[in-house]
């Protein structure tokens, strides 16, 4: 279990002042990503703190790690973090520890550090990862009772949602990092009204709020992971922006599901946070409603019921073309949390495998989408629009699904009394048309 420790004292600040005021990296978090640089093009490992990007492979050549915290570093510092999210946790936990005496106020290696720090204007930040597999994952109950009222209002959830965790396997080939645009896709499209589908752009392009989950070292094939242990596969969690092309989506998707609705553009965060950021956010379990089954054996794990769920408040904002040319901020349409997803992590992971499936180190697994019982925390256009019947407002605009210029952006925040809020940095992409070049 993910234990709290020196790293979470609230009270202990950075001698990098950025990390001391408002922003997702204080010296608690210390995310760790894949960046460039302009005085460097080599991709390599860094560590978020403030406004800065500790660069590891020159902490590394400097000196300044040992021990286990030195061969975690050593992999923390490569082009991609598939291997360090490999490594042990006790690895990870002292990488992060050291990382932490380094950067606190009054470390006596400051003067060696401080020259090893870019700031993050000055950095490209690229997909941290080498993605084996992605699997999408159904948990967000409110989004499955919402879209499951639009289109069976007799029967909102089908009778094995609330016994098996639902997902379906991705595209991990067309993952992107927070800030790549989107090209709307084209694809078959048959309204009800249609006689025969016809092939062009998407209409009802959509997104999907989520937390995407990094696994660490994986299982065997043939294997499984039990739930108790599944805890231990978790390396790290982004934000996840699933794009949708709901009007191809409502054309393919039966019998055997999503498809090129899906396979065109995933985003995620540029910046892992690891379990041990995130162990003050821990919370229990929402209880399931009464006359809800209870999960089987293989999916059931005490400890996991008391502390698997996290508090996670998530964000997502919109900038359409028209507010960017006048200088205009974002407006938020949707505020929700990860607590209202309806299967905790490690049961995602225990079902996931279950069946013998390995999953491998820098796997990716979505979420799906995070709704909030209330109409101000909905996680797509599917369903604040109700499916394109009822237009939201956006600062003066109206959507029913995205337009191309559309800057979808997702944030997060943890927060609790006695700790410091940490953030995910953002996940945006702007949506352009398929006559672009």
């Amino acid at each position: 279990m993910v234990r709290l420790d020196a790293t979470h004292d609230l009270l202990t600040r950075s001698w990098v002042t950025s990390a001391n005021g408002h922003t997702d990296f204080p010296i608690q978090n210390l995310p760790i990503g894949v960046f460039s640089s302009a005085d460097d093009p080599r991709l390599r490992g860094g560590v978020a703190i403030g406004d800065e990007v500790l660069d590891v492979s020159a902490a590394v050549r400097a000196g300044l790690f040992t021990g286990d915290a030195l061969h975690a570093a050593t992999v923390a510092g490569q082009s991609t973090l598939n291997a360090f999210l490999a490594i042990p946790s006790a690895e990870r936990v002292a990488f992060r520890a050291r990382v932490f005496a380094l950067l606190a106020d009054g470390a006596s290696e400051r003067s060696r550090c401080e020259p090893l720090l870019r700031h993050a204007s000055e950095c490209v930040m690229h997909l941290p990862v080498t993605v084996g597999d992605y699997t999408d994952f159904y948990a967000g109950i409110h989004h499955a009772m919402n879209v499951g009222k639009l289109f069976r209002p007799d029967q909102p959830l089908l009778p094995n949602y609330k016994h098996v965790p639902i997902g379906y396997h991705g595209r991990s080939s067309s993952i992107v990092v927070s800030g790549t645009d989107v090209r709307r896709p084209s694809g078959q499209r048959k309204a009800p009204a249609d006689a025969a589908p016809t092939f062009g752009p998407c209409r009802n392009l959509d997104f999907e709020l989520e937390l995407g989950v990094w696994v660490g070292a994986g299982n065997a094939q043939g294997t499984s992971v039990a739930i108790g242990a599944a805890e231990e596969q978790v390396a790290g969690f982004c934000l996840l922006n699933d794009w949708s092309a709901r009007d191809i989506q409502s054309w393919e998707y039966q019998p055997l599901g999503p498809f090129l609705a899906k396979s065109f553009a995933t985003s995620v965060s540029a910046w892992i946070v690891t379990p041990e950021a995130l162990a003050p956010f821990r919370i229990p379990q929402p209880a399931r409603p009464d006359g809800d089954p209870a999960p089987l054996p293989y999916l059931m794990d005490a400890a996991d019921q008391q502390s698997g769920a996290l508090d996670v408040e998530l964000e997502v904002l919109l900038l359409t073309a028209g507010a960017r040319a006048q200088q205009q901020p974002p407006v938020r349409i949707s505020l929700s949390n990860a607590q209202h997803l309806y299967w905790t992590v490690a049961q995602l992971i225990a079902h996931h495998t279950s069946n013998g499936c390995n999953l491998r180190p820098g796997d990716l697994l979505g979420t799906g989408t995070i709704s909030a019982p209330t109409p101000d925390g909905l996680g797509s256009l599917l369903e604040m629009t109700q499916s394109g019947r009822t237009p939201i407002d956006v600062g003066g605009e109206t959507r029913t699904f995205l337009m191309d210029g559309d800057e979808v952006i997702v944030r997060a925040r943890a927060r609790r009394d006695g700790y410091a809020t940490i953030g995910f940095g953002d996940v945006r992409g702007i949506v352009y048309s398929t006559t672009n070049s």
